[in-house]
């Protein structure tokens, strides 16, 4: 199986492939298990194969349920005793900053189905009288840019990237992959079906603690059961996710962080259109609370700055200030869909940058000219963009 989906599938590390492996075999015995583990198949861009692993997956799991746009209603009413597999796609449409009611609806299904004995209460019936709805099951769910934190909190996460020119993949063409793909399915299925109450006993040695371990507790004993090197394999999978993702969260956390003291700074600086790249990083550094004088090996830079708010799509521009003053600078509408994304309540306290008909600024800084080059404008309705003086 393993050899089967590295066939079709470039995954982000063996380690990964390791993970999806002893996923797809867990499905065939959730039954027996405590947790339901997600598997979070994310990736920045388009073509980077997180439908493929979906179109493997699909013949390779347990009863696989194929969707796309499907209602909350519909997955409660097909989780049974017996559940099937979800296999969700395209979830930036379902999870995005558009997302509807009955979004928060499915994201409330997926958080409680990942442990047993979490239903879903609804009133029902002709009698209308309060029904509990399974929520159990294995899922995938994949999708462009981020899923949320609960889901991910609670998934094998793979973070797919575009295939560098020297990888290949066999061409995945349905009459020639399925067959072989199904076949390994029923040999999986047939070697795991007699071992369904052992593996409801087993309590297998974790590297990790909480939910983590609830998480990958499905994966290890499956590896347990197979032996060989799979133990060992699994928990050294285990071992690299998990810190991967500890550094994500970190790396997150620390990039909201950035959002809020930017903020602040062009607060301090009485909002004006923008700030020099220079200035910006200064102001940062000489926070003597924030982390930006240690960042890195010298403190931050530019650089630094630019690598930082590029997953937020901000970046600088060429500016003209007074005085002949040409410089790269951020200007404040670039950061107004990240605070409102991001930092919700500084977004709703954000004044308007113009003011009286006019562009705010410090007090220290002139009118600024003509950009030098465009200047990126906000959001779909939110500000246009800084109005230049002529």
């Amino acid at each position: 199986m393993r050899a089967a989906i590295g066939k079709y599938v470039v995954l982000p590390s063996e380690e990964a492939l390791t993970a999806v492996t002893l996923w797809v075999a867990a499905t065939h015995i959730q039954t027996a298990l405590q947790h339901a583990p997600r598997l979070a198949v994310m990736s920045p861009t388009k073509g980077c194969g997180k439908s493929r692993v979906l179109d493997v997956l699909h013949e390779t799991v347990h009863q696989p349920m194929m969707t796309v746009n499907t209602s909350p209603a519909v997955i409660f009413r097909v989780i049974g005793k017996n559940p099937p597999t979800l296999l969700v796609d395209e979830a930036d449409t379902i999870f995005g900053p558009k997302a509807s009611g009955a979004s928060e609806v499915l994201r409330g299904l997926l958080n409680a189905g990942h442990q047993r004995n979490r239903p879903a209460w609804r009133i029902s019936g002709p009698e209308h009288k309060p029904t509990p709805f399974p929520t159990f099951a294995m899922a995938a769910i994949a999708g462009i840019g981020n899923l949320p934190d609960t889901i991910t909190d609670r998934a094998v996460v793979l973070r797919m990237q575009k295939r560098k020119p020297g990888e290949k993949v066999a061409p995945f063409r349905s009459r020639y992959a399925t067959p072989e793909l199904n076949a390994l399915r029923d040999r999986l299925a047939a070697w795991l079906g007699p071992l369904r109450s052992t593996a409801a006993r087993m309590v297998p040695a974790m590297p990790v603690e909480d939910r983590a371990a609830d998480t990958w507790e499905p994966l290890v004993i499956i590896a347990d059961l197979a032996g060989g090197h799979w133990p060992n394999s699994a928990r050294a999978a285990c071992l690299a996710m998990t810190r991967y993702e500890a550094v994500q969260d970190e790396q997150t956390s620390l990039k909201t962080r950035l959002l809020r003291d930017i903020h602040r700074i062009y607060e301090r600086e009485n909002n004006p259109e923008a700030l020099p790249t220079q200035d910006l990083v200064a102001a940062l550094i000489q926070d003597a609370d924030g982390p930006w004088a240690e960042y890195g090996t010298k403190g931050l830079n530019a650089y630094h700055l630019g690598n930082l708010l590029r997953d937020f799509g901000i970046g600088p521009a060429n500016y003209r200030f007074g005085k002949g003053r040409q410089a790269k600078a951020y200007a404040r509408n670039r950061f107004v869909d990240a605070w409102a994304r991001h930092c919700p309540d500084l977004a709703e306290a954000a004044p308007d940058p113009v003011q009286g008909g006019a562009p705010a600024r410090p007090a220290h800084m002139p009118a600024p000219a003509t950009p030098m080059g465009s200047l990126p404008v906000g959001p779909p309705g939110g500000a246009t963009g800084p109005k230049h003086t002529r």
